[in-house]
């Protein structure tokens, strides 16, 4: 990584002053997004400095998941109580669909799902009519709900808008992927990148390390989430703490927490999702039950035989989404002239590779996108058609 890297002769502090400087002087509408965490929470208390010195008014979007800690919705409280001046508040508590890796029978959730029993209640403040957003569908993906508001908060007119997101390259590789990858930015600059339409997110401690995110606060004195505490409490070390909604694919590593942090609030969460007793209970291994490092199969098999029982074994509309998803991949091999191997050495790393006992790691993982076969999220309008589509060309090919 660090070939990409370009050392500046002032401290990350200094620089990401100056970064949001240049934001509000170019950018005549200007909102947060906003988590609750230790990284958008400094964020968000740099932007509010600048935005008090200059008497101007900010959007604050935070997208309440619903099943989280208490703690963390009493900092997202504080902070909206601290800045009320300032900000336009956007807390959102419409139903938003995204990954339940915990489960096969239900490989998705929806926050604030009508009908079933919440983890919480919706706070009096919150936006909770559906047709608060023109934009907005019940119930839309994640993925679909965020860019869509950044258009929104545009307004017809598309006035210029930059979207302030509090992330930091050292924190994962996906991370630094986004700031180092071509891109269209905002007049080059290597921390913004284009959305779409009008609007551009802005990284302005994309080069902080985690060690600033809490020297700051040590000096500062600005609030941040009392969670991390209970987290060192509980054994984490700074780098392993994360606050994001529980049941998704690298969140459900922390699932067990719960239970640990807050057993009031861990009943609801048990009870709210399918399989989330499950996945916190196999949530610290690295072993064969959710087959994040170091899988193995059962006495008898091939990976190929061990996938195709794994597929059997699933709920029928899960398998069928599955076997279209391996069906494409394979294909794409197949059109290259490259065996579908049983297994290759280091098939199951980050780097793609043509074997059966990789097909088999997505499947223990419950990747339901099936991002460890280089796919991305398809989106919510389009999902049924593209399942008949490839289901007709699967059965066309006779791969799977």
């Amino acid at each position: 990584m660090s070939q990409f890297k370009k050392h500046l002769n002032i401290d990350v502090l200094t620089a990401a002053q100056e970064r949001i400087k240049k934001v509000f002087d170019d950018f005549p509408n200007i909102y947060v997004s906003f988590s609750g965490g230790k990284d958008s929470s400094v964020m968000l208390h740099l932007v509010m400095e600048e935005a008090i010195k200059r008497n101007r008014k900010v959007g604050l979007f935070f997208l309440d998941w619903e099943a989280q800690y208490s703690l963390t919705i009493d900092h997202v409280k504080t902070c909206y109580e601290l800045y009320v001046e300032h900000i336009d508040p956007y807390w959102v508590c419409l139903p938003i669909k995204t990954d339940n890796a915990v489960s096969q029978f239900e490989p998705e959730w929806t926050c604030w799902e009508p009908g079933k029993n919440w983890v919480r209640e919706i706070p009096d403040d919150a936006i909770s009519d559906y047709n608060y957003f023109d934009f907005y569908t019940n119930p839309m993906t994640f993925e679909d709900f965020v860019p869509e508001f950044g258009y929104w908060y545009a307004g017809k007119e598309e006035k210029l808008t930059a979207c302030f997101v509090g992330i930091r390259a050292d924190e994962s590789l996906n991370r630094f992927r986004t700031l180092i990858m071509k891109k269209t930015r905002f007049e080059g600059l290597q921390w913004t990148t284009w959305c779409g339409k009008s609007v551009y997110n802005a990284y302005p401690i994309y080069d902080w390390k985690t060690a600033d995110i809490w020297t700051y606060y040590g000096i500062s004195g600005k609030p941040y989430n009392k969670l991390y505490d209970r987290m060192y409490q509980a054994g984490l070390s700074i780098h392993q703490m994360r606050i994001c909604e529980p049941y998704g694919y690298e969140q459900r590593k922390g699932l067990w927490l719960f239970h640990v942090i807050e057993p009031e609030t861990w009943g609801k969460i048990v009870a709210r999702v399918n399989g989330a007793n499950s996945g916190a209970l196999y949530g610290k291994e690295s072993g064969n039950v959710l087959g994040n490092r170091i899988i193995t199969k059962p006495e008898g098999h091939t990976w190929e035989s061990f996938a195709r029982f794994l597929l059997d074994t699933m709920p029928p509309k899960t398998a069928e989404h599955y076997k279209n998803k391996i069906a494409i991949w394979m294909k794409w091999y197949l059109d290259h002239d490259e065996e579908i191997r049983d297994c290759i050495h280091g098939d199951t790393g980050s780097q793609d590779m043509p074997s059966w006992r990789r097909v088999c790691k997505v499947l223990l993982r419950h990747d339901f996108w099936c991002q460890g076969l280089c796919f991305s999220i398809t989106k919510s309008d389009s999902y049924d058609k593209y399942c008949e589509l490839v289901k007709g060309k699967r059965m066309k090919w006779r791969i799977i």
